[in-house]
C-alpha cells in the first residue's frame, strides 16, 4: 500500500479511531457476496452513498450517511469464505487486541484467523465468542 494510500486511510477512518473508546462499538461492517445488491439496497432505503477504498485484496466499499461514516461494506470472496454467512460484523475497540484475544480464548472464544493489522486504521481480531456469535475487536490506530 501506497503512503497516500495509508494517509487517505487515516484521514477516512478518523471518525472511528476517535470513537475506539475500550469496550465500545467504534464499527459494522456488512460481510456479503453481492456487494451491488447491497449498496442498492442501502442506498435506496437509507440514503447512504458509498466510496470505494482500494487494498491489496480489492475493494472495500465505505458507506456513509452525509459526510459521516456509517459502515463498511465486505465481499465474501474465496474458498476461506466458503459456509460463511452473509451478516453484519459488528467491532470492538480494545486497548490491546493481543492481550484481550489470548484472554477471550482462554474464556472460550475462538479466534478465527489470525490477528492482522490495517494500516491506518487498526490491529483487529475476529472472534466468535463462546455460544458462536461473530464480533470482531480492534485496537484503533492512533492519530
Amino acid at each position: 500500500m501506497t503512503k497516500a494510500a495509508a494517509a487517505r486511510q487515516r484521514e477516512d477512518h478518523a471518525d472511528m479511531s476517535s470513537q475506539g473508546a475500550h469496550g465500545t462499538f467504534c464499527w459494522n461492517e456488512l460481510m456479503t457476496r453481492d456487494v451491488e445488491r447491497a449498496k442498492r439496497f442501502y442506498r435506496d432505503t437509507i440514503g447512504w452513498t458509498f466510496e470505494a477504498m482500494k487494498m491489496d485484496w480489492g475493494t472495500y466499499w465505505i458507506a456513509k450517511a452525509g459526510e459521516k461514516m456509517a459502515g463498511g461494506i465486505f465481499e465474501l470472496k474465496g474458498p476461506e469464505f466458503d459456509g460463511v454467512p452473509e451478516s453484519w460484523m459488528s467491532y470492538l475497540a480494545v486497548d490491546d487486541v493481543d492481550k484481550r484475544v489470548a484472554k477471550a480464548v482462554k474464556a472460550g472464544a475462538k479466534l478465527m484467523r489470525p490477528i492482522f493489522d490495517v494500516p491506518g486504521v487498526g490491529r483487529i481480531a475476529i472472534l466468535s465468542q463462546p455460544g458462536g456469535a461473530g464480533v470482531a475487536w480492534m485496537t484503533p490506530v492512533t492519530n
